[in-house]
């Protein structure tokens, strides 16, 4: 039996830990957010690094690349992946620190908030 896939298999470029996929469970359904809505993740100027990642719930765009990780469905602009290669996404939730946070190989540098880098 030949299988026929209309896209190839690749691997996603992020990862996305327990915790980080539970809080985005949690958000999509407290929210409400809508079923043909994907987690964006990607980059934008700005910060006081250079560049902000961008993470939230949005529709596919056409110059997204969709990956499923751990039950979500993840979008990303083609364009930003050499920025992200790699990249783990955790949520912390402690007394010091709550939050989405960025483990970035591709960062040579990131301010103190943790939010933006410099590539």
């Amino acid at each position: 039996m030949e299988m026929v896939l209309d896209q190839p298999v690749v691997a996603a470029p992020i990862t996305l830990t327990e915790d980080a996929v539970e809080q985005l469970k949690l958000i999509q359904k407290n929210e409400n957010i809508p079923d043909d809505y994907g987690l964006r993740i990607g980059v934008k100027g700005g910060g006081c690094s250079g560049f902000s990642y961008v993470l939230g719930f949005d529709v596919p765009q056409e110059q997204d690349d969709i990956f499923e990780i751990k039950g979500i469905r993840v979008m990303m602009n083609k364009a930003h992946a050499i920025y992200l290669l790699g990249m783990q996404v955790n949520f912390v939730n402690g007394l010091d620190n709550r939050g989405f946070t960025f483990d970035n190989p591709n960062a040579t540098s990131t301010c103190g908030c943790g939010t933006s880098f410099s590539a």
